[in-house]
């Protein structure tokens, strides 16, 4: 199980979509309930004004919130991003970072609804900032989650 975790925390920095933004998983722990994105601003993701692209901003917390449920709630269930709002607050000018945090309470929030119905929206807040932890940008991730038929 470890293995497929370092070969999935290897494998993610070489993802298309996260080389040509920049994008660097920093840290993914065991039980898949934190993980810690950066991006450095470069020549190739940096926009018209200087500073970091939108789209590289969003790219940045796309799939985590997803691949964590995946790994946490099991092969009963599936999930899906089906949604986002992000609100850019300040323009990015040097690299910024994005923390991900699974708690317990998410997790039977989650289960305790699917116990009573079919399937659910869950959205969970993102805060993208500097190194000053200054907020660059906040985004809504919905994910779409529902229990397989058995």
């Amino acid at each position: 199980m470890r293995l497929r975790q370092l070969f999935l925390e290897k494998i993610i920095n070489f993802y298309g979509p996260f080389v040509g933004a920049g994008v660097r998983l920093q840290k993914m722990t065991k039980d898949y309930r934190h993980a810690r994105v950066s991006m450095k601003l470069t020549f190739y993701n940096k926009n018209y004004m200087g500073t970091q692209f939108g789209g590289s901003l969003y790219a940045m917390v796309d799939p985590w919130y997803m691949l964590m449920l995946i790994k946490n709630l099991g092969r009963d269930y599936i999930v899906w991003d089906k949604a986002a709002t992000i609100n850019f607050r300040k323009p990015g000018r040097g690299t910024v970072y994005a923390d991900f945090n699974l708690t317990d309470a998410h997790l039977e929030e989650i289960q305790a609804t699917l116990a009573t119905q079919n399937k659910m929206d869950y959205i969970f807040k993102v805060e993208i900032k500097d190194k000053d932890g200054k907020l660059i940008a906040d985004v809504d991730k919905v994910l779409y989650i529902r229990r397989k038929s058995t």
